[in-house]
């Protein structure tokens, strides 16, 4: 019941390459432990490989390498489901889960590997306020920290970061760093990513992508018009922010199209009175770097004039396919067939769009001031966030993307939940099926807050209520014109409104690290570890560990009857309570994939001896798991 340890899986991974780098050493506890041998290694790649303190091109800072570490350690913890929080628990496929994100990406890792379309993050711009992250990497430093209450009863350090402290860019390096090493395995090989990011870390953070995605995948280092209004409070008004966009694998078909505006539209004519509709047109000719001898010919136009490509250019088709362009009357050469050609590109054929651009104006996207309206409205006049993103540059963002249809779509930083708004948003307007995942540390908001006089205790809490009150104003919205339409009879609104609240804590699992005869001389009673599950711990708990487990979603759908769990139908049945054979038998015969049971469930020695008898017997397929 552990994450996997990336470490010791790339030690594999450059065992089973070079089996005659393995060797042995002696640890620091003294321990004779697996290694591989640099030498050996270096001699196999047969390759300059940079080591000591010869010069070369690299982006570090202090702890940088426990960071790394950090990235790759396994970790033991659990998602416990909050049905109470939720909304539509049982069908929904959005996920909002609360905890430190880091760990939350971990504990994902596996089960969703290489399936998340796009990723947008919205982390702290380090300006000084306070980290609420786990750091690691204080050192030498702890005990002081400790005295002087600046670490909370969580480990969290509590300490302003302010920029006369020595690890300025330090501390927050070590935050973001992990984090995007882990995201970077969620993306699907067509994912992308978007972050946002003020002038204090941008620099240090495009070093990190060019890192951790590869300085290849750089898609675009968007500016975005956060506020229309000048800032006479500083020496330079700050009127932007930027988003930087990378890809899993550089493509094209990672970026896409926008939608046509009426702008782009008002360019398609037919002054040929073409049967295919309206058309625009773009040059006939090319670069010539890379053509071949048959895009250099004399083109005759239907008025008889001759004519040959610029100097440095040829014709971007070959002369046998430019003429069948001419014969099927996709060359335009002008009113009077005269005019240097243009190819024509019909509005209603192909895909047409528009190329996006890095200027987000706010006329396009929205600002802060958008953002805090729509909030505003959201939460009848409350003022909940000071600079929240507002919808548009979300959908924008996601149109970027490609994330389309059944796209899963993951904010690690949620905040006010915008992307999950600007998700429900977009499936409402194209009828899409996109899926959501939330993750946000329950941050607590400050006692004089408006959000706190309101009765929000933590971020979390707004965050979810801010996607209940969406998901009711665009439902409502979709009634209302259905209802306008005259459709409302029969309008059937079958978009996924619901999220399924998971919350992060400990593993499941007692932590037994004795053996009995040890415990008995410590004085611990026995009796209290026959069961190795914690006793606070619910059957719905157990199942969402083994979910992660199995690598299911934990947004599949499940069903439960008479204390007995189906996942997605008979994919996994889960039985966590009192278990005789006549339950096993009648689990065995729906023959699922998986079946997993309580070590401490089976109501005898009978059960538990005939239990791999029975499945068998009756589902020798099915694959068996006892906690």
């Amino acid at each position: 019941m552990r994450t996997p340890d990336l470490t010791e899986r790339n030690y594999e991974a450059l065992a089973q390459l070079f089996p005659n780098a393995v060797t042995e050493t002696v640890d620091a506890d003294g321990r004779v432990v697996r290694a591989i041998d640099a030498d050996v290694l270096r001699q196999e790649i047969n390759a300059h490989v940079v080591e000591g303190k010869e010069e070369r091109y690299q982006f570090t800072w202090p702890d940088k390498r426990k960071s790394v570490l950090l990235a790759n350690a396994p970790l033991a913890a659990a998602l416990r489901p909050c049905r109470e929080e939720s909304a539509d628990f049982d069908t929904t496929e959005n996920l909002y889960i609360e905890g430190d994100n880091l760990d939350v990406l971990k504990l994902l890792r596996e089960t969703y590997l290489g399936k998340v379309k796009m990723i947008y993050i919205d982390p702290p711009y380090n300006t000084g306020n306070d980290f609420v992250y786990n750091d690691d990497f204080a050192e030498d430093r702890n005990e002081y920290l400790s005295r002087d209450h600046q670490y909370d009863e969580e480990g969290n350090r509590m300490v302003k970061n302010l920029d006369s402290n020595g690890r300025f860019h330090t501390d927050w390096l070590n935050m973001i760093y992990p984090r995007l090493r882990v995201a970077r395995d969620l993306l699907r090989e067509d994912g992308v990513i978007f972050i946002s990011i003020d002038d204090n870390e941008v620099q240090n953070l495009r070093k990190v992508c060019d890192e951790v995605f590869g300085e290849e995948n750089f898609v675009a280092q968007f500016i975005w018009e956060r506020r229309v209004t000048r800032e006479n409070r500083k020496a330079v008004s700050t009127r932007c922010e930027y988003i930087l966009c990378f890809t899993k694998s550089s493509t094209e078909q990672d970026i896409g199209l926008l939608s046509m505006n009426e702008d782009a539209i008002e360019r398609y004519k037919n002054p040929d009175n073409d049967p295919r509709g309206i058309w625009t047109s773009v040059p006939a000719i090319a670069q010539a770097g890379h053509a071949t001898k048959n895009q250099f010919y004399t083109l005759i136009t239907p008025a008889g004039r001759e004519l040959l490509p610029p100097s440095g250019s040829c014709w971007r088709f070959t002369h046998e396919k430019m003429q069948e362009a001419i014969d099927d009357n996709r060359i335009w050469f002008g009113i009077d067939g005269n005019g240097v050609p243009r190819i024509k590109k019909f509005l209603n054929e192909g895909k047409q769009g528009l190329t996006p651009e890095t200027l987000l104006s706010a006329n396009t996207v929205g600002t802060n001031d958008t953002a805090k309206r729509e909030t505003v409205n959201l939460f009848e006049g409350m003022a909940l966030f000071e600079t929240p993103k507002p919808v548009s540059l979300l959908t924008h963002l996601i149109n970027i993307s490609n994330a389309n249809n059944d796209s899963l779509i993951l904010d690690f930083f949620s905040g006010s939940a915008t992307t999950a708004h600007a998700v429900m948003q977009l499936n409402a307007e194209d009828g899409g099926h996109r899926k959501h995942i939330m993750v946000q540390l329950p941050e607590l908001t400050d006692e004089n807050s408006e959000a706190h006089k309101a009765g929000y205790a933590n971020i979390c809490e707004i965050g979810k209520e801010r996607i209940r009150r969406a998901a009711a104003k665009i439902k409502a919205e979709k009634r209302a014109k259905a209802d306008k339409d005259g459709l409302f009879a029969d309008h059937t609104d079958t978009q996924d409104y619901g999220f399924r609240v998971l919350k992060l804590d400990s593993s499941n699992m007692k932590d037994v690290y004795y053996t009995p005869g040890e415990l008995v001389q410590m004085g611990f009673d026995l009796e209290g570890f026959a069961d190795n599950i914690k006793a606070d711990r619910s059957g719905e708990d157990l199942l969402f560990q083994a979910m992660l487990e199995l690598n299911i979603p934990l947004s599949a759908r499940i069903r439960e009857e008479d204390g007995i769990f189906y996942v997605d139908d008979n994919y996994l049945i889960a039985c966590f309570r009192q278990v005789d054979m006549e339950t096993l038998t009648a689990i065995a015969k729906r023959k699922p994939y998986y079946a997993v049971f309580r070590d401490s469930s089976f109501v005898n020695d009978s059960a538990m001896v005939n239990f791999e008898q029975v499945f068998k017997t009756y589902s020798p397929d099915t694959r068996r798991r006892v906690l």
